[in-house]
């Protein structure tokens, strides 16, 4: 008999479910891809559904439900947490409580309930789920672990090592202190959204200067030797109100929160250069002494700040480890994941075989896909006029296309778990193209202009292109572009901010960010071989083996699952072709145009 284990995520934010079988992973996705609400922290119905769905068994057969944390060890924080800022954050207090009494703090009832299951339901730290995530996907034996986000129960960090199939965390960093609510703090005083917009601000910091940086050392956050970190809690408002920052936090710096959607001035630029910087220096020495600890040459990432490219990049390159792997669902939503995992290792005591060269996480190609049945369905049902080309000439069609600067929306396959659109659900262009930044920025996402795209490169080109030693299968680690590839008249400039972006800067720009960095996704013939071909055609009819790679979305929404999602965000936007699995759509032969409107798109086919 298989043994069936669910990992639930839920009531924060990116709300997930995934689904082992004997160890194996089966099936894992955010519960925003089918609500459509981006970042949906509701309990994953939906998401748990479709896991069942693609093992094709029923709740009756889940041996153990997990859930990635521990709600009594997280109320009591909160809780102390208001009870010592009292009588501040009262007003706090009255909108969190309720939710705690009514569903949270009854996890397992409410599991029972919802999913009308009788079976065995057990529960992990926070952050043991974070490191389990890491490790037991990976392909090392033997590993460094190192987790951070904003707040699991108490822990906000932790580190420890894991070997075969055992995780032994030995370190934290409690609440309040926190990098990853640092960095979220500075989000807030940008003007982003807090858990959502903070690779917003990662992408603005090669805009601005680290000017701020003395005062945040000096004033906000006391860095040690090894990483660790103690902040002053005078400036910062989340341990008791319903902000990040308070006015002391502003004062410090001369200016307000910057009011959302208003203009990007030198100065946010500059606090988001100034704060990232410190984040480097942060996630560094806790790496270095991390490796000084553990003296081994891997090491596994994981939690929301993991998600920061930039700072994985550094690490890669200037700390002692070898080998890196990141979970690529690195948020809250691979707590679902690694509690699962975390079951069938630790508790079952299974034991864990691992291939040296290739991890267990399939590509993170882990969410749904549509047969041909399917699709022939969709296609009368939005009455599309499409093309269906034989697979074999598929890849050269659209590598045809894409050389003729066409933009182009792809869905191929399962859908991709993470933040991240690896190829399955993804807006592919020219990386060759001056213009395909703005142009897919503005007029196909509706986003800010200043938002740089990842390059998708064949993973054995790659080295040529950018300074990376390792493939970098999920878009984690920002490596330099090579100097060969960049144009030195381009460093000849006094631009300043936005104004960076009309410089050429390299035989690659629209993914050649400001500072001639890139977010490198390479892909291999064996985890994504309709990915791989489309570019290897573009690669023999251009001579460049990179394209432009940025998740199938626009502002505001979720990554598309479906063929529906797909085909609104086609047509409400101004792609010029769609292609799902071998359907062809051209915007130009598509009727009713009209009728799919840019400022209603979730109103189509509902």
């Amino acid at each position: 008999m298989s043994t069936y284990i669910l990992g639930i995520s839920a009531f924060y934010h990116d709300s997930a479910a995934a689904l082992i079988k004997d160890g194996k992973i089966i099936a894992a996705a955010q519960e925003e891809r089918f609500t459509r609400k981006k970042h949906d922290f509701n309990f994953p119905v939906n998401a748990v559904n479709y896991c069942l769905k693609e093992a094709g068994i029923s709740i009756k057969d889940i041996n153990y439900v997990g859930f990635y944390d521990k709600p009594f060890v997280k109320f009591e924080r909160i809780l102390y947490t208001y009870l010592t800022f009292a009588p501040f954050g009262f007003s706090s207090f009255i909108k969190a409580i309720p939710l705690w009494l009514k569903d949270k703090l009854f996890m397992k009832s409410f599991i029972q309930d919802t999913l009308q299951y009788e079976g065995e339901i057990l529960f992990t730290e926070h952050h043991e789920s974070h490191a389990a995530s890491a490790f037991y996907p990976s392909p090392f034996e033997k590993s460094a672990i190192l987790t951070l986000d904003g707040v699991g129960e108490w822990a906000t960090a932790s580190y420890g090592l894991g070997e075969g199939n055992k995780i032994d965390i030995k370190a934290e960093i409690r609440f309040p202190h926190s990098l990853g609510l640092l960095y979220s703090a500075f989000t807030y005083y940008a003007g982003f959204r807090v858990n959502s917009g903070e690779y917003k601000l990662m992408g603005l910091a090669p805009y601005g200067e680290a000017k701020l940086v003395d005062i945040i050392k000096k004033e906000l956050v006391d860095i040690k030797e090894d990483g660790s970190i103690k902040l002053n809690l005078k400036y910062f408002d989340y341990c008791a109100g319903l902000k990040m920052v308070n006015d002391k936090f502003c004062k410090l710096f001369g200016q307000p929160a910057r009011k959302p959607e208003s203009p990007i001035t030198q100065f946010y630029m500059d606090v988001a250069k100034s704060i990232q910087d410190v984040t480097e220096e942060i996630m560094l020495k806790m790496a270095n002494h991390l490796y000084e600890e553990t003296k081994v040459d891997n090491l596994c990432l994981a939690g929301g700040v993991a998600l920061n490219c930039v700072g994985n990049g550094k690490i890669l390159r200037q700390s002692k480890f070898k080998n890196i792997w990141i979970q690529p669902a690195a948020g809250d939503a691979g707590g679902a994941l690694g509690v699962a995992l975390f079951i069938w290792y630790r508790y079952l005591n299974n034991e864990r075989k691992v291939d040296n060269k290739n991890d267990s996480q399939h590509g993170s190609y882990l969410g749904p896909s549509y047969d041909d049945n399917y699709l022939s369905r969709f296609v009368g049902k939005v009455n599309a006029v499409y093309e269906k080309v034989d697979n074999n000439i598929l890849p050269k069609k659209i590598a045809e296309l894409i050389n003729a600067q066409k933009v182009i929306g792809l869905v191929q396959g399962r859908m991709e778990f993470g933040p991240r659109a690896l190829g399955a659900r993804s807006i592919i262009g020219d990386a060759r193209s001056r213009e395909m930044q703005e142009i897919i920025n503005l007029k196909t996402k509706f986003r800010e202009s200043f938002r740089p795209f990842a390059p998708t490169v064949l993973a054995e080109k790659a080295s040529e292109y950018f300074e990376i030693n390792q493939e970098s299968p999920y878009m984690l680690l920002v490596a330099p572009v090579k100097e060969d590839k960049i144009l030195a008249e381009s460093k000849n400039t006094d631009k300043k901010g936005i104004e960076k972006l009309k410089i050429k800067r390299s035989d690659i720009p629209a993914v050649t960010h400001i500072d001639y960095s890139a977010r490198v996704q390479t892909v291999s013939r064996e985890t994504n071989p309709v990915y791989y071909n489309i570019i290897e055609e573009f690669y023999k009819l251009t001579g460049c083996p990179v394209i432009i790679n940025t998740s199938f979305n626009i502002r505001g929404e979720p990554i598309v699952c479906t063929p529906e999602d797909a085909y609104r965000c086609f047509m409400c936007t101004n792609m010029d072709y769609l292609v799902i699995e071998n359907y062809v759509f051209d915007k130009e032969k598509q009727p009713n145009k009209d009728k799919y409107k840019k400022d209603d798109i979730s109103t189509v086919l509902d």
